[in-house]
């Protein structure tokens, strides 16, 4: 292996990290889930094939198809991607705009990063509470590509929006020139094809401006009267040639210019509040408009208009309210949470040569039309033979526990944020909604299940209405006493639950323990409320007292409890800052309990750490910890975070993994003691020998990991939660070409730069 500083080898490492690629399918990895589940945005379709499409979410993962939604394969770039744009000579060249520009020339199999130059590129950092990438060059921060256009007669020459300018490169973007300022980043360049090359006529589209550059001249257009800005704008060219197509809509409805911005009128379809736009790149007289809140007839209506006349006449192609649209045919979201839970789509995409074709993105779906509007399908799940659900690889869900009853082998669970616990009666190969007789402002999110050891289809659960714990984001406007959620019981395998919380006050329930060794008609049980404390249990869940002698503080963030082999607890306390500041004396804690949560004793915590969130306990060594830290922002970056080992039982710690500043949780395989971690940096690592040295895990790279969790079935695989990607199902063994001795800080530069590891 070869050494290098530990500043390159950091940098090169991570971005070997932001370019892998695993996709669901794969021989390696596979996601299981229903599919969908959480927000998607900008659908963009390929000019080359109608069947290429491209869809983001807000959870980091990006998602391509091949076959029209058929099946979809993620790809991860280590961040959100913003736009994308297909080369318009060669179907398989991609640029993404992300945290970087981003290209790719084989489909989407690998990734290059063109803006910033990678060799240009001195630090890398990820500071706040989301791990959000940030690239700094020698001159600053790198800039961030809001806009691109590829030429439609040369490959070689990209026109780009950053920085509140326009820059052109000549080179496939190794090198570029500054136009012209802007008003502020462009959202859409628009060439119009039939100007001359070397002096292209280019329409600049932005959310406040608008500007035409013809002949060397610039031009700027206005928006519509009394509007200062556009929730969204889309634009083409008609078929039968002419000036660019402006649609926008405004608070004021939908507007369309045929003049860049020099005139406008107002086309809108309903009196309703619009949210997306778009129209076909090469046939402008077709658009599509997203609405909500439309009233009549005593509903208010959501769905989609379309006009083929820009803008003259309007036809609503999807119209919802409270029942599904007959011509709506959606998978097992609709089924399960009724029409209003999705809503009218946040985005829309139309095919650039086939306005017959349109995709539309909400919170928790991806649909098609390929008539016009006539008929829309689902094309994030699909109904399998069985009855249950299977995704198609649009997975866009976030995850806690993967869980598997101890009496049904193929039983299995996932509990997840935003759509509640799914259950699988095979194995995992298909997934239903297993929240009946949840009260129904608990179904949001399911944190953890336990089932009793002993008794056939027990199963205690911990739902609430609040989601994303324990992102401090969740509680900047609403204080965490105010969170609702509870207990459940179910004596039928999870098919069906009862509130089980008497004497427990409405909280955000995040974890449940159950004591094995406790009698079985009287259960010991133990609760993390969230902005409550710790509740106790010692009749099965049916009641409940809170236990919270000796912890320090109001509203104490419980957030995770772990019972060692011994019979003591440990609780780990949340920080509340978002920054990891000292701003709290009670900001993140480490408690034990050697008596049953009757009393409480405060660990101290590695010095410079406030950012508990995960704990193992060596089943062999009940003295030996591991500690999962989440560290605090700097504007080096993040630091204090990482796996912490005590061999005394809390009483003193040592940092003994520091590659990932941000891990969510670790823990360890009973059967062979290997440990494993994962957290919001792209990464899942294990050790082999107790936390001297890692290994990262190979294929998996989603930028937002939760925890690992061995197979029970196969102590060759493992189960990695996501926030926002579901469940990756993948091989248990550690790359031995990306070993990191944390001693030496030794990696090998460029591991799995711009290249897909198999």
């Amino acid at each position: 292996m070869r050494k290098t500083s530990p500043a390159s080898a950091l940098i090169w490492s991570m971005l070997g990290a932001c370019v892998s690629l695993a996709f669901p399918g794969s021989p390696r990895w596979t996601i299981l889930g229903p599919g969908g589940g959480g927000a998607q945005f900008i659908p963009t379709i390929s000019p080359h094939d109608p069947n290429w499409v491209l869809v983001a979410c807000d959870m980091t993962g990006s998602y391509l198809t091949e076959n029209g939604g058929k099946s979809w394969r993620m790809f991860n770039l280590a961040g959100r991607s913003f736009g994308f744009v297909f080369d318009p000579r060669d179907r398989n060249t991609i640029y993404v705009l992300g945290t970087g520009l981003w290209r790719s020339t084989d489909a989407g199999k690998t990734w290059h990063l063109i803006v910033p130059d990678p060799k240009t590129i001195v630090r890398i950092r990820m500071p706040d509470d989301h791990a959000s990438l940030n690239f700094d060059t020698a001159t600053g921060p790198a800039p961030r590509v809001r806009a691109l256009a590829v030429d439609p007669e040369d490959s070689r020459v990209l026109y780009a929006s950053w920085g509140s300018a326009l820059h052109i490169s000549r080179d496939y973007g190794i090198s570029w020139q500054r136009v012209r300022s802007l008003p502020e980043d462009a959202v859409e360049i628009h060439i119009d094809p039939r100007s001359p090359r070397q002096q292209r006529t280019l329409y600049v589209v932005g959310r406040r401006f608008l500007g035409l550059s013809r002949g060397g001249q610039w031009r700027d257009g206005k928006l519509p009267a009394g509007t200062e800005d556009f929730i969204d704008v889309s634009a083409g060219f008609p078929k039968a040639g002419g000036p660019l197509v402006i649609y926008g809509i405004t608070g004021k409805g939908v507007f369309i210019s045929e003049d860049v911005g020099q005139s406008w009128r107002s086309a809108s379809p309903v009196p309703a509040v619009f949210q997306a736009i778009a129209t076909s790149q090469w046939n402008a007289d077709v658009a599509y408009v997203s609405y909500r809140n439309w009233e009549q007839g005593g509903k208010r209506w959501f769905g989609v208009a379309k006009t083929v006349d820009r803008g003259q006449h309007w036809e609503l192609v999807w119209r919802e309210a409270d029942e599904p649209a007959p011509n709506i045919r959606d998978a097992w979201l609709t089924e399960r949470f009724g029409p209003r839970w999705s809503g009218n789509p946040l985005d829309l995409g139309v095919a650039p040569n086939h306005p017959e074709i349109c995709y539309a993105t909400d919170y928790g779906r991806t649909l098609r039309t390929t008539d016009g509007g006539k008929t829309w399908h689902a094309v994030y799940s699909q109904r399998s033979s069985s009855g249950g659900w299977v995704s198609t690889g649009l997975d866009v869900t976030t995850c806690y526990g993967v869980h598997f009853d101890p009496f049904a082998p193929n039983r299995m669970f996932i509990t997840y944020t935003d759509i509640g616990l799914f259950r699988s009666e095979d194995g995992g190969l298909s997934w239903v909604s297993s929240i009946d007789g949840v009260p129904r402002r608990w179904w949001n999110t399911t944190y953890w299940i336990e089932f009793d050891p002993q008794v056939l289809g027990r199963v205690w659960g911990v739902m609430s209405r609040i989601h994303d714990l324990p992102r401090p984001k969740m509680w900047r406007n609403q204080s965490p006493s105010t969170y609702e959620g509870g207990v459940c019981i179910s004596e039928d395998g999870g098919r069906t639950w009862k509130v089980s919380s008497m004497g427990m006050d409405p909280t955000a329930a995040t974890h449940i323990l159950v004591d094995p060794t406790s009698p079985v008609e009287a259960r010991v049980l133990y609760v993390a409320g969230f902005g409550r404390g710790v509740y106790k249990s010692v009749d099965g869940g049916r009641t409940w007292t809170l236990k919270n002698r000796g912890l320090e503080g109001q509203e104490p963030f419980a957030w995770r409890l772990v019972r060692d082999t011994t019979g003591t607890l440990y609780l780990i306390v949340a920080r509340r800052s978002e920054d990891g500041s000292y701003n709290n004396p009670n900001d993140g804690a480490l408690y034990r309990s050697t008596d049953g949560a009757e009393t409480w004793t405060r660990l101290p915590l590695p010095a410079g750490v406030n950012g508990p969130n995960g704990l193992a306990v060596d089943p062999k060594d009940p003295k030996r910890l591991y500690l999962a830290v989440w560290g605090r922002r700097t504007p080096e970056g993040a630091r204090d975070g990482g796996i912490f080992l005590s061999t005394d039982g809390g009483l003193s710690w040592r940092n003994v993994f520091d590659r990932d500043q941000h891990v969510y949780d670790v823990t360890i395989d009973p059967r062979n003691g290997v440990i494993y971690a994962a957290g919001f940096e792209s990464s899942a690592w294990r050790s082999d020998d107790g936390g001297r040295t890692w290994r990262r895990i190979p294929g998996y790279n989603f930028k937002w990991g939760h925890r690992v969790i061995p197979d029970p079935r196969d102590p060759d695989k493992i189960f990695i939660t996501t926030f926002g990607g579901s469940v990756w199902y993948g091989p248990a063994e550690g790359d031995p070409d990306a070993i990191e001795d944390i001693a030496t800080r030794a990696v090998r530069p460029g591991f799995g730069l711009f290249a897909s590891p198999r």
